[in-house]
């Protein structure tokens, strides 16, 4: 089965001014969350992007399901990368709103979570995602706003450290 993040890019999206799966994978391998929790990219598209996480004991609260705060996390990642898939590079996306609904409770297998950009303005994303177990049951849905500004400075270049705050 050939994923869409193998498949060529689309050629009204060529050049370096647009986002690439390959791009996702790098910054998906730069979040800590996506390492700890263990999410892989299986698509990614203009406004929309597919992550899944094997589910082990890690992920698992004290009644043996996946605990909500690794779903909130799932989701949010989705909809983050999602998110840059609707804009062209040299924006950075931060998460300014999220709910989210538990549906059912997952215990094994795998997890997925499908983000859409449904809205995409100036400065402001409203993007949609599915959880679904490995049975295709939804397990959660939730919606999220994004912030969308231009990146500033060079995030490779060494910056200066706060001192830090002393208490009177």
């Amino acid at each position: 089965m050939k994923l869409a993040i193998d498949a060529p890019p689309d050629p009204e999206l060529a050049g370096d001014t647009h986002w690439h799966a390959e791009d996702l994978r790098v910054r998906l391998a730069a979040s800590n969350a996506a390492k700890q929790f263990g999410f892989e990219l299986t698509l990614a598209e203009p406004g929309r992007v597919v992550l899944r996480m094997p589910v082990d004991e890690r992920h698992l609260q004290v009644h043996l399901v996946v605990h909500g705060g690794v779903l909130a996390a799932l989701a949010d990642t989705a909809g983050g990368l999602a998110t840059y898939m609707a804009y062209p590079r040299g924006v950075r996306v931060a998460t300014v709103e999220m709910k989210i609904n538990y549906l059912e409770a997952i215990e094994d297998g795998w997890v997925e979570a499908e983000a859409r950009v449904v809205r995409r303005g100036k400065h402001i994303a409203v993007v949609d995602c599915d959880v679904r177990d490995h049975d295709s049951r939804l397990v959660g849905k939730s919606l999220m706003t994004f912030f969308v500004s231009p990146l500033t400075g060079d995030r490779n270049k060494p910056q200066k450290k706060k001192a830090p705050r002393r208490r009177a």
